[in-house]
């Protein structure tokens, strides 16, 4: 029988959700360029925002759409080599109260232009700390933080919301986290990338086992919901067998969500990169069997691929709303609030507002001093706001999104659900698209029939190129601006 929801598994139990089968020859014929799609249009569209525009945004916003707050904290102690972002390495305690107070002054200039039912504050589902690295606020400032933002912002309960934070073990007071544990975080994201000791010194980012196992004990002790790893494969003196090792022993340490990164090797764009040596990766056939081993070991311990480079266990948040057809996808990567408006703060952070007809994604300057010249100057005069660069999405953008995140969520489009929310025939609409599909349904990527579009087993790991297709933006123009898929 159809579920209610076409995107629900109908695989029957949480352990049985649809494997991606790897196929070597497969992922070497479609491997090419791609985005992330955390959201579409991608950021490479933004143009410069009109003046007054965003204060028309927030004031036009939706006043029951719940919110999700990003917070982007740029700072580190370390410069790890493989970092493609836009960091600041300091080690000044001073950096971080400035920005804090600039956070704070640009929480208080978005506040007062959001309308709310009765004159409440904003409900708030969801929260993120990135960066960076978060925890280089102290204990006190993130307390700060947080108390103020329980004066502007109506939080639900810690057991109903998703309160999450990006943490570099290696920087973690002996109170940290209790701290955030009492202030009501409830999720945590560890960097640990690899626990071979060579792979570490490559990239100037060394610690222990140890040190990672006695993070997610005290983070259970304390009650964290779920506890996120970040790997990388593709890393200097990386082997096959090294990165199996870190992986089994990982899997020891039994994290909820595992994230799965390719290290793409860019020197010329990312200044940090040049101290790796290229003659010390792995050559790419190394990085498909380091690649094809990860997925076969994760997924034999138990763990649902969730899709590009993320995994979870079947109990998980994540798995449960993928398995319920109600996972999304945004600029926070995959999550299960869909339903809310993502309000972004700090240098370079990135929201994106739903009203009555449009959707906008909204950045603020990626330069500090910018960022900070521009909130100084709002102080001064309210027509001034953060953002710098806008995208308005059009109904079309609206449709193509809607493909291609369920395609990217769910691995399946339904056109009869396209047809009824998008008043179209899907099948003459995508025609183009359709027939572009027919070379990946003969490789068995994809199965099409007049019901919809289901990505196949052997397709999972190359869905973001089935979701390509259906990029009106993807042109030559910006074809040396993304990764390759693998």
């Amino acid at each position: 029988m159809q579920p209610d929801n076409p995107y629900a598994s109908t695989r029957g139990s949480i352990t049985s959700k649809q494997l991606p089968a790897f196929d070597e020859a497969m992922i070497q014929k479609y491997n090419r360029s791609g985005p992330r799609y955390t959201s579409y249009p991608t950021a490479l569209e933004f143009t410069p925002i009109p003046v007054d525009l965003e204060t028309k945004i927030l004031k036009n916003r939706e006043a029951r759409a719940p919110l999700s707050l990003y917070f982007h904290i740029p700072f580190c102690r370390h410069l790890c080599y493989y970092c493609a972002c836009n960091k600041i390495i300091t080690k000044k305690n001073s950096d971080s109260g400035d920005y804090l107070e600039y956070l704070i002054a640009e929480i208080k200039l978005k506040r007062r232009l959001l309308t709310t039912e009765g004159g409440k504050n904003p409900v708030v589902k969801q929260l993120h700390l990135g960066g960076g690295t978060p925890t280089f606020l102290r204990d006190e400032e993130m307390v700060q933080l947080w108390e103020f933002l329980q004066t502007q912002f109506e939080f639900l309960p810690e057991d109903e919301g998703d309160y999450s934070i990006e943490i570099d073990p290696r920087e973690l007071s002996g109170n940290t986290l209790k701290v955030l544990r009492d202030l009501g975080f409830n999720r945590i994201s560890l960097g640990v990338q690899d626990l071979d000791e060579s792979v570490q010194i490559a990239v100037n980012r060394v610690h222990s086992a140890e040190l990672i196992e006695n993070v997610l004990t005290e983070a259970r002790e304390l009650g964290f919901h779920s506890i996120n790893i970040d790997l990388i494969y593709g890393l200097p003196h990386q082997t096959p067998e090294t990165l199996e090792q870190t992986v089994r022993r990982i899997i020891e340490m039994a994290p909820d969500r595992l994230s799965v990164f390719n290290y793409a090797h860019l020197p010329e764009r990312f200044k940090a990169q040049r101290q790796i040596k290229e003659a010390d990766l792995p050559s790419p056939a190394a990085k498909l069997t380091m690649l094809g081993n990860t997925i076969n070991t994760l997924t034999e311990a138990g763990y649902q691929y969730i899709g590009i480079d993320h995994f979870a266990k079947p109990d998980d948040e994540l798995a449960v709303a993928q398995r319920e057809g109600k996972l999304h996808r945004n600029f926070q990567g995959y999550t299960i609030m869909g339903d809310c408006d993502l309000l972004g703060f700090g240098v370079s952070s990135i929201s994106q507002i739903a009203n009555a007809n449009s959707r906008y994604i909204l950045q603020n300057d990626t330069d500090l001093q910018a960022y900070q010249a521009t909130i100084d100057a709002a102080q001064h005069n309210l027509a001034i706001m953060p953002a710098v660069k806008v995208i308005k999405t059009s109904i079309e953008d609206r449709l193509r999104e809607y493909v291609i995140m369920n395609l990217l969520c769910h691995d399946y489009i339904d056109f009869k659900d396209v047809n009824q929310k998008f008043g179209i025939d899907a099948i003459t609409y995508f025609i183009d698209e359709i027939t572009q599909l027919g070379a990946m349904q003969e490789d068995r990527l994809i199965d099409m029939d007049a019901a919809g579009i289901r990505v196949l087993p052997k397709g999972r790991l190359l869905g973001r190129n089935v979701a390509m297709v259906f990029d009106e933006y993807l042109d030559k123009k910006h074809k040396n601006r993304f990764s390759k898929v693998i």
